[in-house]
């Protein structure tokens, strides 16, 4: 299994301030439509394919790779992607909350299988060392907040 954590401060020094709402509204966005939050030519085709109170299910192409994820949105708090179909299998979240001082915070967790692959195979082990590198999920929450605040200058939230 590959579990992966990366958490973020949501206003570093010299950046925009962005309240929980904000963020709450990016994270929103991000869960409808990730082409506009991955690098261009990532994701070439996100839709929305059933909407309740309570998840959502996208349909997309990430990195070649067709997916089917039922997103459940906390609001608020946390957005979970469940990885219906797809390479991978079980979850990803994304949460915001307040560390001990009162700072907000962006989380990111999840837990993984490759489908099809031996569990703690070499496949995993390397979808492992990505996740936790420069270019893995940390790297994904501060593109992600970069991209609220671009939206917000915009008018696009």
């Amino acid at each position: 299994m590959i579990y992966s954590t990366a958490t973020v401060p949501v206003n570093s020094e010299g950046e925009i301030p962005l309240t929980r709402d904000q963020v709450w509204k990016g994270l929103e966005r991000k869960a409808r439509d990730a082409r506009l939050f991955l690098p261009p030519g990532v994701c070439t085709r996100c839709e929305v394919t059933e909407e309740s109170a309570t998840h959502l299910v996208r349909e997309a192409t990430i990195a070649k790779e067709d997916v089917r994820e039922i997103i459940v949105l906390e609001p608020q708090s946390k957005v979970t992607f469940f990885q219906a179909s797809g390479p991978r299998e079980g979850a990803i979240i994304n949460e915001l909350f307040e560390d001990d001082e009162g700072a907000l915070q962006l989380k990111f967790y999840s837990y993984l299988g490759l489908r099809g692959k031996e569990p703690g195979g070499p496949e995993e082990q390397a979808e492992q060392k990505q996740f936790d590198s420069d270019k893995g999920y940390k790297a994904a929450l501060l593109s992600t907040l970069k991209r609220t605040r671009e939206m917000l200058a915009d008018g696009a939230l």
